[in-house]
């Protein structure tokens, strides 16, 4: 495993992040795979080196910190694992019980502590941004968590350019806490972040930690053009549907799959490769429902690509609108 800084902060997180979101109770979403079936992937992480993991309140409402922090309570020293959580999205209906207000923060952490059985996360992330909360409001109140001791750092996900170079200004301005880290939606069929996004977190030395490295496994090579495919997740995942599958699209999952076949590699190390070889990129986030796939993802870090196959995997590639920012 390599260890990298994660921004201009001085701790070191590990190549591959293991997210989280797969893990808590299938009552959430039918791929999620329960505690019992999730407690070996977060063993088998850490036995590979894996230092960083990344869950939030919302995925499975909440059941998926339970299981990251009573997992990493059995399997490793707190000191020795990065936890990053989030906060934004509805954790019930009540009106307050969302979105990033100074009310619903300090409220947020507070559960999401209680359910990890921490007693501070690494990283506190914005999930998304408000746009019904000042934020001057936002970034007074993380840094106040922050101040509290109840996060060691704040990062932020999925947003405008402009949105997040308001939030370092703000910080800036006032002497607040800093974002450290973007956690946006990036892979081979969605780069859109390469025009503003990432330039602007290489210039404030931000960590770029994707999620969907894969594009919600549509990278792997086993989708139709029916938005078909042989996984439960494929079969259900509308958000997906409404994401990808364009024709371009999948002319990029044909050269991953000459490629892979090439390398005697798995399409999904392919994609990860190139990613890992993107400029300014820390952590991809990867899921895993299934032991190879956590393995095969550790080890696509000992895959080096050549100049002329990042410029054959990325040469089909077509704009999409804006994605992932809801």
């Amino acid at each position: 495993m390599e260890y990298v800084r994660l921004g201009k902060t001085g701790m070191k997180v590990s190549r591959i992040c293991l997210g989280m979101m797969t893990y808590g109770t299938p009552k959430w979403r039918d791929w999620v795979l329960d505690e019992e079936a999730s407690r070996p992937f977060i063993k088998r992480a850490l036995e590979l080196g894996i230092n960083f993991f990344d869950t939030a309140d919302m995925y499975s409402l909440g059941v998926s910190e339970e299981v990251t922090g009573r997992a990493l309570r059995d399997f490793a020293r707190r000191d020795e694992v990065i936890v990053a959580t989030k906060v934004y999205n509805p954790m019930s209906d009540d009106p307050n019980a969302r979105g990033l207000s100074r009310k619903h923060i300090m409220d947020g952490i507070d559960a999401s502590l209680r359910r990890l059985g921490m007693d501070y996360v690494d990283l506190y992330q914005i999930h998304r941004w408000d746009y019904n909360t000042p934020i001057e409001e936002t970034m007074d109140a993380l840094n106040d968590v922050v101040k509290a001791g109840k996060a060691r750092y704040i990062g932020a996900s999925s947003m405008y350019a402009w949105q997040f170079a308001q939030a370092l200004y703000v910080a800036d301005l006032h002497g607040w806490t800093r974002f450290v880290s973007m956690q946006n939606h990036y892979n081979l069929v969605y780069r859109e972040e390469e025009r503003e996004m990432i330039p602007l977190c290489q210039d404030q030395g931000i960590g770029v930690i994707p999620w969907s490295p894969l594009a919600r496994g549509f990278l792997a090579g086993n989708r139709s053009r029916d938005k078909g495919g042989d996984t439960t997740r494929s079969q259900s995942d509308e958000f997906a549907h409404h994401m990808y599958y364009t024709d371009a699209d999948f002319a990029v999952v044909d050269r991953v799959s000459t490629l892979a076949e090439r390398y005697g590699v798995t399409n999904a190390q392919i994609a990860l490769a190139w990613l890992l070889h993107r400029p300014g990129v820390t952590s991809p986030i990867v899921g895993a429902s299934k032991m190879p796939h956590l393995e095969q993802a550790v080890a696509a870090l000992d895959i080096a690509l050549t100049g002329e196959d990042m410029a054959y995997l990325e040469e089909p590639y077509q704009p999409h609108r804006v994605l992932g920012h809801q």
